[in-house]
């Protein structure tokens, strides 16, 4: 089964252009800080694992469900 990372495609979707706002959100709406090489690496990168804390954060900070992030 392979599995697609599609978090910047849900962040463009919601007009979050920018691992700064996406830091920026996660911190705001969620209470999470990641440092900005996670977040690049989120964005960038098929993660091999993401922690339940993080899929979560990102969820309340994008307002969309685990769905939205993976294919």
């Amino acid at each position: 089964m392979n599995i697609q990372w599609r978090l910047r495609m849900a962040a463009a979707q919601r007009e979050v252009w920018t691992g700064a706002q996406l830091r920026r959100l996660l911190v705001e709406r969620a209470g999470l800080e990641l440092s900005s090489a996670s977040i690049s690496a989120l964005l960038t990168k098929q993660p091999s694992q993401v922690k339940l804390e993080t899929l979560a954060a990102l969820c309340t900070a994008l307002e969309c469900s685990p769905a939205d992030l993976f294919e």
